[in-house]
């Protein structure tokens, strides 16, 4: 196992009835994430959230509150997951992070169609559909 674990924070970004996923090559297997990403040193986690999403979608997104903070034991590495709801402003550029096959706008029907990075995926959207939501406010940075 990993330690320390790995800070990560991904975005469920909603319209229209699809979630903007990510496509995305893992070991030689083709899964679909969040957009999501490692907090990078003297980085916050709001500006993290706002990289990621977009250097794996290309979307600028304004974040509206917290849908749930996951811890994930994967094979030999410790997650500790941030996810945060986020609205869609614009879409600035088509131009992925090389580990990025393309980002998707899918429906939960169409999810079911692909497989996913881990369960943590899943975990984050049946949440953000129950409504499971914290303010920004609770993050305090210093």
């Amino acid at each position: 196992m990993t330690w320390p674990p790995h800070i990560t924070v991904a975005a469920i970004v909603h319209r229209n009835g699809k979630f903007l996923m990510v496509e995305e090559k893992v070991n030689g297997e083709t899964v679909l994430n969040q957009p999501a990403g490692h907090v990078e040193p003297g980085e916050t986690i709001i500006d993290a959230l706002l990289r990621e999403t977009m250097e794996e979608t290309g979307w600028e997104v304004s974040p509206v509150c917290i849908s749930g903070i996951y811890y994930y034991q994967a094979a030999t590495t410790t997650y500790h997951r941030l996810t945060f709801v986020a609205d869609p402003v614009r879409q600035v550029t088509t131009e992925l992070d090389t580990d990025i096959i393309a980002c998707h706008w899918l429906s939960l029907e169409e999810l079911d169609n692909w497989q996913l990075r881990s369960p943590v995926v899943m975990t984050c959207i049946n949440d953000y559909l129950i409504g499971q939501q914290a303010p920004l406010s609770i993050l305090t940075h210093m």
